[in-house]
């Protein structure tokens, strides 16, 4: 069965006979199986506690799992996003993933869901049975001089940052150093301890020129040594090329992303607006669903 198709078929609220519950795998900022960023979302996480979802989350073992729950307020869905070792506000390829689930189930081009950082809008320019391409409207990232700047980039591996080394926040927290050249990102090889030392944050090491640039993000304070596609961190890249004059605001950029983890995934982001005044960031991606399967026996709440 195409679990792509079977999802008009069906409401993504309900159980599972017998109390199991159903979850879909999902390959993100891909239109590839088996490429871009793993995900799965469990489409009723209704009546779950935090601790009973960060143990499934734990479990499967992905840098992302995804809860859907009834919305609360004017969304189409409510969603929470956990990494193995911690509950994110925020996240982009669980949102998009999650979007692109639900915008198959209900037969909609544009839905909505409620994150912890706010109603996030994805709008997909096509929505086919198993994959679509869709664009969100992130949360508007604050950002701030990174104090650690020296510790960071030591952990890296590197001297310096072509740009100065921010942090950006849009739930998460992303710090970016600019390297000189995509062979440079390519072959880092950071300490990941020393790294996981720094805090909850996700870093993201990037170069290109024009609107073309490859990156890898490691967040091993996060539980995830190194994430093969970063939504969360692609508009934020954007904010950052633009406030230092290396793209015009309301650009288009391409990023490429997991080569190394050999999970090749492309992110498209554009922020609007101003450095002092920043109005819409959006990032844009395909996913494909490439599994369903049930976690038996039903956890207890």
């Amino acid at each position: 069965m195409n679990p792509g198709a079977a999802l008009k078929d069906f409401d993504p609220f309900a159980r599972s006979p017998a109390g199991a519950l159903r979850y879909l795998v999902l390959d993100v900022f891909s239109a590839t199986p088996l490429e871009g960023n793993q995900l799965a979302v469990f489409l009723d996480g209704d009546g779950l506690g935090g601790e009973r979802m960060q143990a499934l989350a734990r479990e499967l073992k992905l840098s992302e799992t995804v809860f859907m729950l009834p919305a609360e307020a004017a969304g189409d869905a409510r969603i929470r996003i956990f990494t193995p070792t911690a509950e994110l506000p925020f996240a982009g390829h669980p949102t998009l993933g999650s979007a692109t689930v639900l915008a198959a189930a209900l037969g909609r081009r544009r839905v909505v869901l409620e994150t912890g950082s706010g109603p996030v809008e994805v709008i997909f320019d096509e929505q086919r049975e198993r994959a679509g391409h869709g664009w969100m409207a992130q949360p508007l990232p604050s950002w701030s001089e990174f104090e650690a700047s020296a510790e960071l980039l030591g952990a890296i591996g590197v001297a310096d940052s072509a740009l100065p080394v921010e942090v950006y926040c849009n739930g998460p927290r992303h710090v970016y150093v600019e390297l000189a050249t995509r062979e440079a990102v390519a072959g880092l090889e950071p300490d990941l301890g020393a790294l996981g030392g720094l805090g909850e944050i996700g870093v993201s090491c990037f170069a290109g020129d024009g609107a073309s640039f490859k990156s890898r993000m490691f967040a091993p304070g996060l539980g995830v040594a190194e994430d093969p596609a970063t939504g969360s961190a692609a508009g934020p890249l954007a904010v950052h090329l633009a406030r230092h004059g290396r793209i015009a605001w309301g650009q288009e950029i391409e990023i490429e992303q997991g080569a190394e983890l050999r999970r090749p995934s492309l992110l498209r982001a554009r922020a609007f607006g101003s450095g002092a005044q920043l109005e819409r960031v959006e990032v844009g991606g395909s996913a494909v669903i490439v599994a369903a399967g049930s976690f038996w026996p039903d956890p207890a709440p």
